[in-house]
């Protein structure tokens, strides 16, 4: 498969020892370049990586490394290695397209017109619904498989498009499965709270539903790393997403949230008041809820496909977040009806272009702080020794390349657990 390593012998081996060498390498693990400078991305020149069972055991000058006699060793030509990418909010799992929606947003319907005449995210419900769980893990696949040739090696997938028991099981029993046909991450959040379908005509009512059958149902069976909902006018109130949420947290699941996309809700304070991972869009968050989120440490998760796709205007306070200091991450949002988009590189590029986040903003955004919107901040997103050896090859001269270009993949090779 485009970007993953060339065969070798030791590669069924996932516990035999690897150096990679003559690499320059962004560890992505520098706090600070200097006093008053920019963040840094903590570049190493003429550096080495060597793992033993998928775990890196150094990361450093070629000079240092330990003795390992037996490990096969990979010459990068001087190519740069980042981490593996990781996009931190998709909607991968689905049934059908939205096309047609598309037209009539060209047309001059607003995204919230086609919701409230029964478009939007319901109708993907009726296709997600009439699909089976092999249709649905088919039709995953492909998309998955071009998030991978840009180098990305840990995907979040969220459910959401069945709004019934059986339909969200299906969706992340379907996302859970993609990570046994390929060499990539899959972790799932369960979007329970993402629209009112069409058989309820009370939100608190469907509210209570989620947390006396669903929930519970998908903390059982494991299905779920995370608990989502969308808190906005044509979704749920910052009330009902608390009290879901609170029922999460009871079941030990950490929550996330779609916020203040449309309109201030007070979803980011909310999501700070929670201990949230994440609150993810917030093109109309307040100085104050970016303030809220810096103190509890949850990432601003930033959504420049969407916002392309939507012909938004009003973009998120990147400012505020700089001047907080929140943590910013930066993800596809991959979904049918609003960021139908599976290039994270793309997204980078967006970011930087439209929202006017910096290069190092954007790199970091796809690596240690997606890690941190995931909660996986110890293992994955930085090149440190005891972290999962996941890791992106670019042929490039500087990582600035990442960000500049546009329907373009530099990688080389792409490295997942050693491997």
């Amino acid at each position: 498969m485009v970007g993953e390593t060339a065969p070798n012998p030791s590669q069924a081996d996932p516990t035999h020892p690897r150096i990679w060498l003559n690499a320059r390498i962004a560890t992505m693990a520098s706090s600070r370049a200097g006093l008053g400078e920019r963040e840094g991305l903590g570049t190493i020149e003429g550096g080495a990586i060597a793992t033993v069972g998928g775990r890196i055991i150094h990361v450093g000058d070629a000079a240092d490394l330990p003795v390992l006699p037996d490990a096969e060793r990979i010459d990068c030509e001087g190519r740069w290695i980042t981490p593996g990418l990781i996009d931190c909010h998709t909607h991968l799992v689905f049934g059908g397209d939205r096309s047609h929606e598309f037209e009539l947003r060209l047309a001059g319907a607003s995204y919230e017109e086609i919701a409230r005449a029964g478009g939007g995210i319901n109708s993907t419900v009726t296709a997600t619904r009439n699909a089976s769980e092999d249709e649905l893990v088919a039709a995953s696949l492909a998309r998955l498989d071009r998030l991978m040739a840009d180098g990305v090696t840990t995907v979040e997938v969220k459910s959401g498009y069945g709004l019934s028991a059986d339909a969200e099981l299906k969706q992340l029993r379907a996302a859970r499965r993609l990570g046994g046909l390929r060499h990539a991450d899959i972790v799932t959040t369960f979007l329970g709270a993402h629209a009112l379908p069409r058989e309820f005509d009370d939100k608190d009512r469907f509210i209570d539903v989620l947390i006396a059958d669903i929930l519970p149902r998908v903390a059982k069976e494991k299905l779920a790393d995370a608990v989502d909902a969308f808190c906005e006018g044509i979704a749920f109130s910052p009330a009902q997403c608390e009290r879901f949420f609170k029922a999460a947290q009871a079941l030990g699941l950490p929550v996330k949230i779609h916020a203040d996309q449309l309109s201030d809700l007070g979803g980011a304070a909310l999501a700070a008041r929670l201990g949230a991972l994440s609150a993810d869009h917030l093109e109309y968050t307040s100085d104050q809820g970016a303030a809220a989120m810096a103190a509890a440490g949850t990432v601003a998760v930033i959504l420049p496909g969407a916002f392309y796709f939507l012909r938004e205007t009003h973009k998120p306070p990147i400012e505020a977040f700089r001047r907080h200091g929140t943590p910013m991450a930066v993800a596809t949002d991959c979904n049918p009806g609003t960021s139908p988009l599976t290039s994270l590189l793309l997204a980078m590029n967006m970011a930087a272009t439209l929202m006017r986040m910096t290069v190092d903003e954007c790199l970091l955004g796809v690596t240690r702080e997606a890690a941190r919107a995931l909660g996986r901040q110890d293992h994955i997103g930085t090149l440190e020794v005891g972290k999962q050896c996941d890791l992106a090859i670019w042929d490039i001269e500087r990582p600035a390349e990442l960000v500049y270009r546009m329907g373009f993949s530099p990688l080389h090779a792409r490295v997942w657990r050693g491997q």
